[in-house]
């Protein structure tokens, strides 16, 4: 067993963390993991937290290795956001944590799997920091791309690129892991485009299978504008719901958290001067819930993005393997009813929308513009 076998199809990746761990000549006090959505760079991250704080170079089984994969080692510190950005006042902490000798491990580690949520002024103030670390302290970044993060940054990490494994690789995993039978985990591997954590929730939450065969049905019915506009309010509706799940229990429970914390019972009259501590929480929840919608929407095109690229495939001519191999009859519906010409242009509707939502365009409009591209025209 080893903390990097939950790395899947990145064997040139573990190679060279391993040698770090085994050679402090390759070791060195910044990196920079960086990949597209589902290859696994935080995964990556915290494999290698845990293989630095083994005494034998992670094996997975220790108490240094489990508590650093859990997150409850006392010389590892996370950061991962459900907010927009990765607020300053949690970057200035991390500097000061930086500054700390390891009071158990071998390092401290901090480990920022958000990394391109970062404006340029907190950007700023974790570079004073990386470019003068502390001995034995290591900061693991994590990111889309390098171009996802400040150049003065990315400069002083050293970089290691994951990619997207291979669906079979993914349901490999879901296989021997979560105990899903071998062709509901290639299915759900291909549907996901080799994310992950999304193949899994595809094989195993009905409800996320449901919400995905609701997406696929969008391009076979959208006949005019009346249509789009209703599509759009029902993808907001489902992204409003989506957000809503995820929030409300976690809310709850942070807050209950901080009262506990200042001694509160439930029920009891919150001092006034404890209101300020409430409200910024409450604050911070919001900005999580408009990032969580935001994902959910993203999601939505990410897949629809998959069914015209099936389309456009069928179209062309293509031999590749469909992404949506168990949505082919609608595939190959609206691939006849169309041209690879009209293809292209709603993928670019999609594309669009996408870069409308990242420039902070209100989501209705962006959506609703974008199920207008996608009807049929001419």
């Amino acid at each position: 067993m080893s903390v990097f076998d939950a790395l899947v199809g990145q064997e040139h990746v573990i190679e060279v963390l391993e040698r770090a761990v085994a050679d402090p000549r390759s070791m060195t006090h910044a990196w920079l993991f960086t990949g597209p959505p589902g290859s696994g760079r935080s995964v990556a991250a915290r494999a290698f937290a845990a293989a630095l704080q083994c005494e034998r170079g992670g094996c997975g089984e220790c108490r240094d290795c489990r508590q650093a994969l859990n997150g409850t080692h006392p010389d590892v510190t996370y950061v991962t956001t459900d907010k927009v950005i990765i607020d300053i006042r949690e970057v200035r902490e991390l500097v000061t944590i930086a500054a700390r000798s390891a009071s158990q491990g071998r390092w401290r580690i901090i480990v920022i799997e958000d990394a391109d949520r970062m404006v340029e002024r907190t950007s700023n103030v974790l570079l004073k920091a990386i470019e003068e670390p502390a001995e034995r302290t290591v900061w693991l970044l994590c990111a889309p791309s390098q171009d996802d993060v400040m150049v003065t940054i990315r400069s002083r990490c050293r970089p290691v690129a994951l990619r997207i494994p291979p669906a079979e690789a993914v349901a490999e995993l879901l296989v021997t892991r979560d105990g899903v039978d071998p062709a509901t985990a290639l299915a759900a591997a291909r549907a996901a485009q080799s994310h992950i954590g999304i193949a899994k929730r595809l094989a195993t939450n009905p409800e996320a299978a449901d919400r995905r065969r609701a997406i696929m049905d969008v391009p076979g019915s959208i006949r005019g504008v009346a249509d789009a506009v209703l599509v759009a309010a029902r993808l907001m509706e489902r992204a409003s719901e989506e957000a809503t799940a995820v929030a409300t229990e976690r809310d709850a429970a942070e807050k209950a958290a901080l009262m506990r914390t200042f001694g509160i019972a439930e029920g009891d009259k919150i001092p006034p001067q404890l209101r300020s501590q409430i409200r910024t929480l409450q604050e911070d929840q919001k900005r999580r819930a408009t990032r969580v919608q935001r994902d959910a929407l993203d999601r939505v095109m990410v897949d629809l993005l998959s069914f015209y690229r099936d389309v456009a495939a069928r179209q062309l001519g293509s031999r590749v393997e469909l992404v949506n191999a168990d949505f082919t009859s609608s595939v190959e519906q609206i691939a006849a009813d169309s041209s690879s010409e009209q293809t292209l242009r709603r993928i670019e509707a999609i594309q669009q929308a996408r870069r409308r939502l990242d420039a902070n365009v209100a989501p209705l409009l962006a959506v609703e513009a974008m199920c207008v591209g996608l009807r049929p025209q001419g």
